[in-house]
């Protein structure tokens, strides 16, 4: 398989997640991979940790595989944003490279969010790699030694697969599924699974809305329609967004059975103040991308109606600090105002 894969993890603070799952992708079976860390303004020592693991001197303990000693010392390309503005790389032949023992890593110096974060990455493999798609991949994930190969071989077989995505299962119940993507109302921001029992997981592939940016792969094809992640988002949605632009342009999106990674799901982090910000706040603007003027105004009160009913549970639960940022995340989708907002 000759299909060139360029692997994006973002890493903010969690150096362990990310070491893990590094150690995990350089023992895939696909032989044809680079992976792109964008550290994203860790103000920790990510950074020398990361390094200290692609020397050697830090081993990876995991229940999903042996550490492997024998690829090491990982060799590292160093970048910072600021460096990648003007710097001429052109003469290092990065696609010469063995894929198991070399490690892009650039430092953001700033957290730029989801979206603009892997989007460093995207437009550093555009302009410096050789490269026929992009995986996005959370950095507190563990994948499958043949993930990579089965979600290149349908996409690489079916002209119409422009996304796919593999089963997303629990980190801590390696068993069981969480997620193989979802379909999305675009009135009210509403994401449902398209099978109605997890429990049952499912063998044939199947045409969804989106799949899930903790473990989405893309067509450089498909990117040069559509263009990158649109940064207005900073954190949640922009994974929706992109599959629903990219179906706009007639491609489609699938969820692969035989593709497996685990992800560290927190039940914490579904709580998040960032969650009910973002996630509540974004909603307005997935809308307003994707319904005309009528659909907007028929679409809009009956969202704001769902987010007062969650802002009230909140309130009635004890729920103040949470109840005040839905608030302020119905109030900036409306006024439209986007990007990074500081919450604390």
């Amino acid at each position: 398989m000759n299909q060139k894969v360029s692997i994006i993890i973002l890493n903010w603070k969690g150096w362990e997640d990310t070491i893990e799952c590094l150690e995990s992708l350089y023992q895939i079976n696909y032989p044809n991979y680079n992976v792109i860390i964008v550290d994203n303004g860790s103000q920790n020592e990510s950074v020398e940790m990361i390094k200290d693991y692609a020397s050697g001197k830090l081993s990876v303990e995991s229940d999903f595989f042996e550490y492997n000693k024998s690829n090491k010392p990982i060799k590292i390309w160093e970048y910072s944003t600021n460096e990648l503005k003007s710097l001429d790389i052109n003469n290092v032949d990065f696609n010469s490279l063995d894929s198991n023992n070399n490690l892009i890593l650039i430092k953001n110096d700033v957290n730029s969010g989801f979206s603009e974060g892997n989007n460093i990455g995207i437009n550093f493999s555009l302009q410096f790699l050789n490269i026929d798609y992009i995986l996005l991949l959370n950095n507190d994930t563990v994948v499958d030694k043949n993930f990579l190969n089965e979600l290149v071989k349908f996409a690489d077989t079916n002209n119409e697969a422009g996304i796919v995505g593999p089963g997303v299962y629990h980190y801590n119940k390696p068993g069981k599924i969480d997620n193989i993507g979802y379909n999305v109302n675009i009135c009210n921001g509403r994401i449902s699974s398209p099978i109605v029992n997890l429990e049952e997981i499912p063998s044939s592939n199947i045409s969804l809305d989106y799949v899930v940016g903790c473990g989405l792969l893309i067509k450089k094809s498909v990117i040069n329609d559509i263009g990158l992640l649109d940064k207005k988002y900073f954190l949640y949605y922009e994974d929706v967004d992109w599959c629903l632009r990219a179906k706009k342009q007639g491609h489609e999106v699938f969820y692969v059975p035989q593709a497996k990674i685990w992800h560290k799901i927190s039940s914490l982090e579904r709580r998040s103040i960032s969650l009910y910000y973002y996630g509540n706040r974004n909603s307005f603007l997935l809308i307003k991308k994707n319904r005309d003027t009528m659909g907007i105004l028929s679409c809009y009160p009956l969202l704001i109606f769902n987010k007062f009913i969650l802002a009230l549970y909140l309130l009635l639960n004890g729920k103040f600090k949470e109840f005040i940022i839905v608030f302020k995340a119905i109030n900036d989708g409306l006024r439209g105002n986007y990007g990074y907002k500081k919450l604390d």
